[in-house]
């Protein structure tokens, strides 16, 4: 497993990979479903900021409250609004550049990584670190995912 260090340089990283990966692709390629019913690749991209946008807030509740129960939400139902099937991805790409610039310096000045919020969903309690380990996970996951998706383009 990659030291600390660099799982929270992964964080930091992930939105110049994403523009550089999608930076060429034209509407047409952003809004294909190339994998129906798997969602677009422009939808992906503001999955990445929905979502991000949640853990990040999640990660603050957990740094500043007592094992706070957090709110879920049904990220299908939010990937199929009409901002998230929009083509124009420059927005969640500016959300996420500035989210996960944050997000390193959240993560890079956490002194106690067993701070914790439950997730009623999962029934389950997450640590900051299982967080940030998910998070790498979730972006090489989405990377990929991308990836295959460009493969099959025309």
């Amino acid at each position: 497993m990659a030291t600390l260090a660099e799982r929270i340089a992964i964080i930091r990283d992930f939105p110049q990979q994403l523009e550089q990966l999608t930076a060429r692709l034209t509407s047409r390629q952003l809004t294909t479903a190339y994998n129906a019913p798997e969602w677009t690749i422009a939808q992906n991209i503001h999955h990445l900021a929905d979502s991000h946008m949640n853990s990040f807030i999640r990660c603050k509740l957990a740094l500043t409250e007592d094992n706070p129960t957090i709110k879920a939400y049904d990220q299908n139902a939010w990937a199929e609004q009409p901002d998230a099937t929009n083509h124009d991805v420059a927005t969640s790409l500016a959300i996420l550049h500035g989210l996960h610039q944050r997000w390193y310096v959240l993560f890079s000045s956490v002194t106690d990584w067993s701070r914790t919020f439950y997730h009623p969903e999962h029934k389950k309690t997450f640590m900051l670190e299982d967080v940030l380990n998910s998070y790498v996970d979730h972006c090489a996951a989405h990377l990929k995912q991308i990836r295959d998706v460009m493969e099959k383009m025309d």
